[in-house]
């Protein structure tokens, strides 16, 4: 089906319900908490870019490119020296 043939037919079904307040509301409150989860999540990542960071991270610390907590450092004192 094509966006605008899904579009018709949730109007249709809301024109059967559109006397029903209750089914109204659930059809509201689901249709937010559909649109809620199309929100991007920036944390969100697929497999493959997961392990892409976990090469990275690899290659990183083979070639010496880490950071180390100093003796009694806090870690937002920590953040801050690393620039994070």
């Amino acid at each position: 089906m094509t966006a605008v043939q899904l579009n018709a037919e949730i109007y249709r079904a809301m024109g059967v319900i559109a006397e029903d307040e209750q089914l109204l509301a659930r059809a509201a409150k689901y249709l937010k908490k559909l649109a809620s989860t199309k929100q991007a999540d920036p944390t969100v990542m697929t497999k493959e870019e997961f392990l892409a960071k976990l090469e990275q991270g690899e290659e990183d610390y083979r070639q010496g490119r880490t950071y180390a907590m100093l003796p009694g450092e806090s870690f937002s004192d920590f953040r801050k020296r690393i620039g994070r």
